[in-house]
């Protein structure tokens, strides 16, 4: 079979601010510099991604191997029928699935679309050639459900929230804030409750109560769906919190940066994480980590941070404790945080990319098993 004059992508949803999405943007760029004509085609086309994402309607079927297709996995979708039936060679870049138990309770149709997504991936096994996962949490994931062929390919991290500069005004509010005292947690991703964001929240209270009553926590990160937002919400209120915690949505890279480096420490309780690209952004920055041991993180976090088998309230502020309470220990642990990072750089995940890339065309493409259709 000749290369492929193209790959393109294809993924169920594309929105700005998204790390998915930020994937394939970066993608799309990397696949054109190997010289690829490469476009994305997306089912949902979220604000801001118009003009550089097209309708999955529109995607071309061109047969005898000059087409390519890289499908972007993180959930369930008819876009992964559009795929198993597309006759172009096939590749996955598998970002993990939410188990559907810890999303079922708050967005029961995120539910739903969870159990798909892990059925589909049994499904699309036989009809990929080659498959990149984020990390080697989600690699064991995509050999056990029969995926051969899979490479680790980090995340390629958004550049701008490693890059920008920090926004003076965002910065200024937060120093105003830190000259009354008290230090600073901070945690960035969706409002989630598969991220436990509730566990950070008694964590926190419990650390203020034995520790720091001048302490603040910040949560960044776009809701998924208001009735966990909405139900947080009334608990931190209830726990008479609601000046010490903020909830700031999704922010600019500028502003993001500001919260790492007015953060004292980046504190994870999630139940499970495919690779936690945030934990790489505040790492590389030197912020202290605390952090469950749950899915990706300890691949991701290593020996730069503090990691928990136990992330009961006290177990967590006790640890958060130990780490803000001396100087040296804050020190050493930036200075690891530091080295993990390097080793999760973005150029690094690009070169992952590229050579997956390559290895994936030079081996012979083989007829499918089966197919979704």
């Amino acid at each position: 079979m000749t290369a492929p004059q193209r790959i393109d992508q294809v993924i169920p949803a594309i929105i700005e601010h998204d790390a998915v999405s930020n994937h394939a943007f970066e993608a799309q760029r990397l696949l054109r510099e190997l010289g690829f004509a490469s476009e994305i085609y997306a089912a949902i086309l979220g604000p801001g991604t118009e003009g550089r994402v097209r309708r999955i309607a529109e995607l071309p079927r061109l047969t005898g191997g000059e087409q390519w297709l890289l499908y972007q996995s993180s959930i369930g979708s008819p876009v992964a029928e559009t795929f198993a039936r597309h006759p172009g060679p096939k590749l996955l870049d598998y970002h993990n699935i939410t188990p559907a138990e810890l999303v079922e309770r708050w967005i029961p149709p995120l539910a739903d679309e969870s159990r798909l997504g892990r059925e589909q991936l049994r499904q699309l096994a036989p009809l990929v050639h080659g498959a990149l996962a984020d990390s080697a949490y989600n690699a064991e994931e995509l050999v056990a459900k029969g995926f051969r062929e899979v490479t680790v390919v980090p995340v390629l991290i958004d550049a701008a929230n490693l890059q920008a500069t920090a926004d003076d005004g965002e910065l200024a509010r937060l120093a105003a804030a830190k000259r009354g005292g008290g230090a600073d947690w901070l945690f960035v991703g969706q409002l989630g409750a598969h991220k436990a964001l509730h566990d950070i929240v008694k964590a926190f209270t419990c650390y203020r109560r034995c520790y720091d009553p001048a302490a603040r926590l910040h949560l960044v990160g776009r809701e998924m769906g208001h009735a966990y937002r909405d139900a947080l919400g009334r608990f931190v209120a209830g726990l008479g919190l609601s000046e010490a915690v903020e909830f700031t949505g999704s922010v600019s890279p500028g502003a993001l940066v500001a919260q790492y480096e007015n953060a004292d420490l980046f504190v994870c309780c999630s139940d499970h994480e495919g690779y936690c690209a945030p934990l790489i952004e505040a790492m590389s920055r030197g912020v202290p980590v605390v952090a469950y041991r749950a899915g990706a993180v300890p691949g991701t976090v290593g020996r730069g941070g503090v990691l928990l088998a136990d992330k009961s309230p006290a177990v967590v502020a006790s640890a958060a404790h130990e780490v803000l309470r001396d100087p040296g220990r804050r020190a050493q642990l930036a200075a690891a945080a530091r080295r993990q990072a390097a080793g999760h750089t973005l150029e690094g995940a690009r070169a992952a990319f590229r050579a997956a890339i390559r290895a994936a065309l030079e081996r012979p493409v083989q007829e499918p098993q089966s197919s979704l259709a």
